[in-house]
C-alpha cells in the first residue's frame, strides 16, 4: 500500500496517478480575473456544460464569449465531442458526478472550473431549460467576484462517500429503534430511556414469551433487533476504517489536536478541504463555509446580525456544533471542580452566562472552526492558553 502525500489516506498503488492528475493546481489557484486574461489570449473555444444523468447540453463560445452554437449530447456523444476541438475552459455547476467530469477533462489537458450553483442560478434568463442553464454558465463565468469550487479527487469523494454512509446507517438505526419502543408502548410496556439501555430492555422482552408483546409481532421485533445490532457492525466497521486513516493524515492529527474536534470532524474536514485551506481569504471566510456565521441585513447606517446562516456543508457544521457542546460541559465540569480553565473554555462559559446554552454553542462552534483554519494554514496542533 502506497500513501499519497496530500492528507495521508492509503491507497493501492495504482490510485496514485489520477491522485496527482487531479491535484493538479495551476487553474484552482488562479483568481477569476487571471482565469478571464487567460482566456482571452487562448485560440480555443469556452464551453459551458449543464450535466443531467444521460444528456448533456452545452453551450460554446469564443475567447470573447460570444456565443457559436448549442449541443444536446448523450453520453457517449459527450464523451466523443472533445476529440478533435480546440477547447480552452470547460465550466459546469458544482453538482452531482461534476468533480467526475472535471477530472476526466483534465486528464485530456482541458482545463475545467466548477462554479457554485445557487450563484449561477442569478444568470438564468427567463425559463429555466437546459440550454438556458448552460448558457448561464457562460456569463457566470466572468464575474471575477465568483469564485470557483476546488476540484475533489477519488480518495477525498471516497472519504466523504464513507461519512455518508455512516450517517444513513445511524438514521436507520435511530429510526428503528424508535419503532421497536413505539411497539412496546402500544403494548403498555414502558422502555428505559437511552439506545443502550433501551436495547437491552426490548431484547429482554422480546426473548420472554411471557411479556405483553403481541405473538403477531414477536418474530418482526426479533429481526428489527438483529438489524440494528447489524448497523452497529456496519457503523463500528466504518469507524475503525476512519481511524486508520487518521495517524498517516498530518492534516487530521493538526485537526484532532483542537478541542471538541474528534475523529469524524477530522477526518470529514479533510475530505472536503483536502487538508488545504489557502484558497479561503481569511478564518471567517471558512467559517462562513460552513454557515456558522450571522446572516446580515444591513442598510445605511444600521447593521442587523441575524441568527445564522445555515449555509455550506451541514453535515460538517453539525459535527462542529456538537463538538462544541462537548466542550461546554467539560468546561462546565471542571469549572465545578475547581479546575483551572483555558481561556477557550472560559470564554465559552461567559457567552453562556450572558446568552443561552445553544446560542454559545453556535458561537463556540463558529471560534472551533477558525482555531481548524489556523492549524491547517500554519501547519501547527492547536496549544491552549490559561486564562
Amino acid at each position: 500500500m502506497d500513501s499519497p502525500a496530500f492528507f495521508g489516506i492509503n491507497v493501492p498503488a495504482g490510485f496514485h496517478l489520477a491522485w496527482e492528475t487531479a491535484l493538479n493546481p495551476k487553474e484552482s489557484e488562479m483568481n477569476a480575473t487571471a482565469r478571464i486574461q487567460k482566456i482571452q489570449s487562448c485560440t480555443g473555444v469556452v464551453v459551458g456544460v449543464d450535466i443531467a444523468e444521460s444528456v448533456f447540453q452545452l453551450c460554446e463560445a469564443d475567447t470573447s464569449w460570444r456565443r457559436r452554437g448549442s449541443h444536446r449530447l448523450s453520453r457517449t456523444q459527450f464523451e466523443r465531442w472533445f476529440d478533435n476541438r480546440d477547447v480552452a475552459l470547460v465550466i459546469m455547476e458544482a453538482c452531482g458526478t461534476a468533480h467526475h467530469w472535471a477530472r476526466w477533462l483534465q486528464r485530456r489537458g482541458i482545463d475545467v472550473e466548477l462554479l457554485p450553483p445557487h450563484y449561477v442560478r442569478a444568470y438564468v434568463k427567463r425559463n429555466k431549460t437546459d440550454a438556458a442553464d448552460a448558457a448561464a454558465l457562460l456569463e457566470a463565468a466572468r464575474c471575477a467576484d465568483i469564485q470557483a469550487v476546488r476540484i475533489k479527487t477519488v480518495e477525498q469523494q471516497a472519504l466523504q462517500a464513507l461519512h455518508r454512509t455512516r450517517s444513513m446507517w445511524m438514521g436507520w438505526r435511530t429510526a428503528t429503534i424508535n419503532a421497536m419502543r413505539g411497539a412496546c408502548r402500544e403494548a403498555g410496556l414502558q422502555v428505559s430511556k437511552g439506545a443502550k439501555a433501551g436495547l437491552s430492555q426490548m431484547g429482554k422482552l422480546i426473548a420472554d414469551e411471557q411479556s405483553a408483546i403481541p405473538a403477531l409481532l414477536r418474530n418482526t421485533m426479533k429481526s428489527m433487533l438483529e438489524e440494528v445490532r447489524q448497523l452497529e457492525v456496519r457503523i463500528d466497521g466504518i469507524e475503525k476504517e476512519l481511524k486508520a486513516l487518521v495517524p498517516h493524515s498530518e492534516p487530521c492529527q493538526l485537526l484532532q489536536s483542537v478541542p471538541g474536534v474528534g475523529l469524524l470532524t477530522t477526518t470529514a474536514m479533510a475530505a472536503a478541504t483536502g487538508g488545504d485551506v489557502t484558497h479561503f481569504k481569511d478564518s471567517r471566510g471558512f467559517a462562513c463555509w460552513f454557515g456558522i456565521t450571522p446572516k446580515e441585513h444591513s442598510s445605511g447606517q444600521k447593521r442587523k446580525l441575524g441568527r445564522i446562516s445555515k449555509q455550506g456543508d451541514t453535515y460538517l457544521r453539525m459535527l462542529l456544533v456538537h463538538g462544541a457542546r462537548s466542550v461546554l460541559k467539560a468546561a462546565a465540569a471542571a469549572q465545578a471542580q475547581g479546575k483551572p480553565l483555558d481561556a477557550l473554555k472560559r470564554w465559552a462559559l461567559q457567552v453562556q452566562a450572558r446568552t443561552c446554552h445553544n446560542k454559545a454553542a453556535c458561537a463556540l462552534a463558529n471560534k472551533l472552526a477558525r482555531i481548524c483554519y489556523a492549524c491547517l494554514r500554519d501547519k501547527k496542533p492547536y496549544q491552549a492558553k490559561l486564562a
